[in-house]
């Protein structure tokens, strides 16, 4: 362009001459003043100051000019304007702008480009298109260029389209500065239907044959427009000539579109091919390692050691990418790496910071250091942007902290960041993790413009606090105002559904992303496996699983986690094996699931051997969680002193989740001694832990010790610690009907209690006995047999039988650990009715069929 620019320039304009004023005889003005000025010493000393880069020196001998009426000539003006243009200093250039409307001088198509320019890139759009309409004949090729362009960089992408037609309309024949701009236009879904029709002209120009720019362009319109990266990589096959910019978005763009792998194949390609990678290549591709499932901390050192081979140690823009890499990908979970990188940065800005402060959060329950890095943050010199209060406000809400995060909203706020969607959203998701759904639906309604990232947060803020529907009306409110959802809004509105059991309204969601084309999402198809096999519909969340094509850890993962609580530790541990022959690494949270597997079904060798296998197949060093499930595997198998022996020789202090789980079995199996001690750990820990209360007041209700039961009640009460009250629920037409114990709430209430005494009556007459060992409370022998029927799971199988049909099974949810004798009663009613139901609880889900359940009473 600038080629195009300097031969349009005119010839330097020649000064016009100026007779010297005639003087009166009389006149007492010294003569010398009269005389005319000569101003080309000035002239030369401007060209100079501009040919040395002093740009304010060249405008103030511009000013001195301009006070004795003096102007340059059109060449001159044009220079000027050009080095404010590079210099970005706008303003300077706005004061050129007004001494060359001072000099009455006609404007030349060069100088009416430069103005254009110079006021798009200073973000007035505005005025940018008044000099372009001011233009009139002198409008070339590179004015129409200069306002697609302007609108291009201002997010009017209708405006700039329109403006390249009516440059088409006026004859001129696009070239490649206007293709780029154009282009860049419909890098949006809407307007990328346009992109297409504008590349058929672009193939027939030759343009896409030679360019690397408008290449570039077309890259970027194919990912940002369609998610397309097949596209942009014929489109990136095709460029004859291709530079490191070219190289450095495409290794991006994979980044963004998770295809990291892709991202380091271009990389090495790169450096085969020759060419040198600089901060931004580099910073690109630390990110695609974060990215990666396996191997991706080794690749990660290697990269970070070519980094410091090129010279780049201090680059602040890669350093940042460093410290969030490390934070990702350490395998043992520390921070110690990313926090080195960090440290060692000579000059921190708000990228360093943020990425550091996003690191603590992302790495789990190292929240209050987060906020504490913020606030040593804002001591210092560079204050934080909008992405620092987002990641710090989902800080404060990890933690459920909302009267912190209210500080530091009001902090935004004063910065400029009130009407900012990350904040706003971040905002929204804050108060919905501190249970504060009411204050979360009003920072929605006051946003000052809601878009799909702001839907998205509150419908999973709804989602999160298990009010489906809540999420589904919002979801409906999005569909009325023609908002276009994408693969977030599905992922949470099936979370919701199978956070609660809504299978129904699960099914639905099934149904319309197939119908919106998100049949193939990974993310999505990894949110039916889990919605399925958390709604109890294990068989449909594996056929889920058997249609993807594109399998990553998440989704061998979630299948592993489905046989696991619904019992098939075969099936779960096949389906590991196969992970592993596939070559996908196991993560933590896989750990978890296979080992859960192993537990719920007794398979201690088996867990033992996968434990082990951990740290020495994968270097994953165990978790307190790990520790959890092997406690849990020995506890349940009835190994109680094993189990204690495995605690004591942990290499770390066992927690409360520990504990607690030695506890639960302790219980179960009546061992008031072991009990008693795991209890006492808790409450070293957390005074204030409730479940350990309440798990040793039940061990001891189940022992007759009444005295010590209503001991520890009232020791809850002083400390105001509550019991969480069982529920239980039922899907039936797509509505939640909820029960608690002895519930007479319900519309069908007769009916319901004519359905229990009528159940009572058969199972009894099949050989039930009830299990009053399970009345946590001092009652006659009468009173508990009443009571312990009266369970919210029996009310809600109840309704069940009076509301669905017979082919169907009965599935119902409950929030806390069911009861013996509910677990027992529940298969006489599957032997009497002929029923199948599927029961859920807090740790698993029970199939009932015909009288056996598929825990085999292993639970």
């Amino acid at each position: 362009m600038m080629a195009m620019v300097n031969l349009s320039l005119p010839a330097p304009a020649k000064s016009p001459s100026r007779p010297p004023p005639k003087l009166s005889s009389q006149s007492s003005v010294p003569l010398s003043v009269n005389r005319p000025v000569n101003f080309e010493p000035l002239r030369h000393r401007l060209i100079k100051h501009l040919d040395a880069g002093h740009l304010h020196k060249a405008i103030s001998t511009l000013d001195v000019m301009a006070s004795h009426n003096a102007h340059q000539d059109l060449v001159t003006y044009s220079l000027l304007l050009k080095a404010c243009i590079r210099s970005r200093d706008f303003q300077l250039g706005k004061l050129v702008h007004s001494h060359l409307t001072e000099s009455k001088l006609e404007l030349d198509s060069v100088l009416f480009n430069s103005l254009i320019s110079l006021y798009s890139k200073a973000g007035d759009w505005t005025k940018a298109r008044e000099i372009f309409e001011s233009t009139g004949n002198k409008r070339d090729l590179v004015s129409w260029s200069a306002m697609i362009s302007c609108f291009a960089n201002h997010k009017m992408s209708f405006e700039a389209i329109l403006t390249f037609l009516y440059m088409l309309d006026n004859g001129f024949l696009p070239n490649e500065y206007c293709f780029t701009a154009v282009i860049r236009a419909c890098s949006t879904s809407e307007f990328f239907p346009i992109g297409e029709i504008i590349l058929g002209f672009l193939v027939k120009t030759g343009y896409l044959d030679f360019d690397t720019n408008v290449g570039c362009a077309l890259i970027d319109m194919f990912v940002k427009g369609n998610s397309d990266l097949e596209s942009a990589f014929k489109v990136f096959d095709k460029m004859p000539d291709r530079n490191v910019v070219a190289w450095t978005l495409m290794i991006t763009r994979c980044t963004q579109l998770s295809y990291p792998s892709g991202a380091i194949e271009l990389f090495v390609d790169m450096v085969l091919g020759g060419y040198m990678p600089d901060r931004f290549t580099l910073s690109g591709i630390i990110s695609a390692c974060t990215e990666l499932e396996s191997e991706s901390l080794s690749l990660g050192k290697q990269l970070h050691s070519w980094v410091i081979r090129s010279g780049f140690a201090s680059d602040v823009c890669i350093c940042c990418s460093l410290v969030d890499m490390y934070a990702k990908c350490t395998i043992d979970g520390s921070l110690d790496d990313s926090r080195r990188v960090f440290d060692r940065m000579e000059n921190h800005n708000v990228m360093s910071w943020t990425a550091i402060i996003t690191g603590y959060i992302q790495r789990g329950g190292r929240d209050m250091e987060a906020i504490e890095l913020f606030c040593k943050m804002i001591e210092g010199p560079v204050p934080p942007n909008h992405f620092t209060f987002s990641s710090v406000l989902k800080a404060c809400g990890n933690l459920s902290d909302s009267r912190t995060g209210e500080q530091f909203y009001a902090q935004a706020v004063k910065h400029g960041f009130a009407s900012d969607d990350y904040v706003g959203n971040s905002l929204i998701s804050m108060y919905a993790k501190s249970g504060r759904m009411d204050d979360a639906q009003k920072a929605f309604e006051s946003l000052f413009e809601k878009n799909l990232d702001s839907y998205n947060t509150i419908v999973d803020a709804y989602a999160k606090n298990l009010d489906s529907e809540g999420a589904f009306d919002l979801f409906h409110e999005i569909s009325d105002f023609g908002v276009k959802v994408n693969a977030f809004t599905f992922t949470s509105l099936l979370s919701g559904a199978s956070s609660i059991g809504a299978i129904g309204k699960g099914e639905q969601i099934h149904a319309r992303l197939l119908k919106s084309g998100f049949q193939s999402n990974q993310c999505i198809c990894n949110a039916l496996i889990s919605m399925y096999a958390r709604c109890g519909h294990i068989e449909a969340a594996f056929q889920v699983f058997n249609e993807m094509g594109d399998r990553n850890v998440i989704t061998w993962t979630s299948m592993i986690t489905g046989f696991a609580k619904h019992g098939f530790a075969a099936r779960a541990l096949e389906i590991f094996h196969e992970m592993l022959k596939a070559g996908i690494r196991p993560n933590e949270i896989t750990y978890i699931a296979v080992l859960s597997a192993c537990s719920h079904a007794g398979l201690i060798s088996e867990g033992w051997e996968i434990f082990k296998s951990m740290h020495k197949e994968h270097e994953i060093a165990p978790r307190m969680e790990h520790y959890a499930c092997m406690v849990d595997l020995l506890g349940r198998s009835g190994l109680l002193r094993e189990a204690i022996e495995f605690i004591n020789k942990m290499p770390c202090t066992p927690d409360a989740l520990v504990w607690r789980t030695f506890l639960g079995a302790c219980r179960v199996h009546h061992d008031k001694e072991l009990g008693e001690h795991s209890a006492k750990m808790i409450l070293q820990q957390d005074p204030h832990d409730t479940a350990a209360h309440i798990l040793l007041s039940n061990l001891y209700a189940s022992s007759g010790q009444w005295e010590d039961v209503a001991r520890i009640r009232k020791n809850m009460k002083e400390r105001n610690l509550i019991k969480e009250a069982g529920c239980s629920w039922i899907e039936v037409d797509n509505k939640i009907h909820r029960f608690h114990v002895a519930d007479t709430s319900h519309p069908q209430v007769q009916e319901i209690y004519d359905k229990l005494d009528e159940m009572a009556l058969k199972i009894k007459g099949l050989g039930y006995v009830p299990n009053t060992d399970f009345v946590l409370h001092e009652l006659e022998e009468e009173q508990k047999e009443q009571f312990v029927f009266q369970h919210s799971e029996k009310i809600a199988v109840a309704f069940g039988l009076i509301t669905t049909s017979r082919p169907k099974p009965i599935r119902v949810f409950k929030n806390l650990r069911v009861c013996g004798d509910c677990h027992t009663a529940i298969k006489y009613i599957s032997m009497a009715t002929g029923r199948e139901i599927v029961l859920r609880d807090s740790n698993r889900f029970h199939h009932i069929k015909n009288g056996t359940c598929s825990c085999n009473d292993y639970w």
